[in-house]
């Protein structure tokens, strides 16, 4: 049981209409999600700082290091659901999805640009910076947006684990989990 009970609808215009934008039809909204619905404005706070619209990242990059923030910061709730949802369409194989969980940067699976989305992803749990090196080759792969993006992208999904961790959130039960 979450630490904070879900709300219940009806929810409030403005949150309903997040959740119709988001939400698949037919689709219960997310339990992370009612539980924000507790607040109007921590809902729509949380919700303007998700970065899932379409920005300077491939899907499949902000996938990728989602994945790992998620699987680093053993959030098996967050890591589950864009694995449910995100990963066949981001044609991510079986072996990079279990990746995200327990290999390093350089596993084979892995491009030479996706490993640098891991060692970021990889640094910025150890810290809360990025070396001199990494950074310069960042910079030859994506522009100063994507960068950026992808420091808030971290960022913001080390928060998601933290909430989710931290409020014992139940698995959605379509959600993948992590191997036993």
């Amino acid at each position: 049981m979450s630490r904070i009970s879900p709300a219940s609808p009806p929810y409030a215009p403005s949150i309903q209409a997040q959740l119709d934008r988001i939400m698949p039809p037919g689709m219960e909204p997310l339990i992370l999600f009612r539980v924000l619905a507790r607040d109007e404005r921590l809902f729509s706070r949380a919700f303007a700082g998700g970065l899932l619209d379409r920005g300077q990242l491939t899907l499949r990059e902000r996938e990728i290091v989602i994945l790992r923030v998620c699987g680093n910061h053993r959030s098996e709730y967050e890591w589950g659901v864009h694995v449910s949802m995100f990963a066949e369409r981001v044609e991510l194989t079986p072996e990079q999805v279990a990746a995200t969980l327990n290999s390093d940067a350089n596993a084979a699976c892995w491009s030479a640009r996706e490993a640098l989305l891991v060692r970021l992803c990889d640094e910025l749990q150890r810290g809360t910076a990025v070396s001199d090196a990494l950074w310069n080759e960042l910079s030859r792969e994506w522009s100063e947006p994507a960068r950026l993006e992808l420091l808030l992208l971290t960022s913001y999904y080390r928060m998601i684990s933290v909430l989710t961790n931290t409020l014992q959130l139940p698995l959605e039960p379509f959600a993948a989990r992590f191997p036993v």
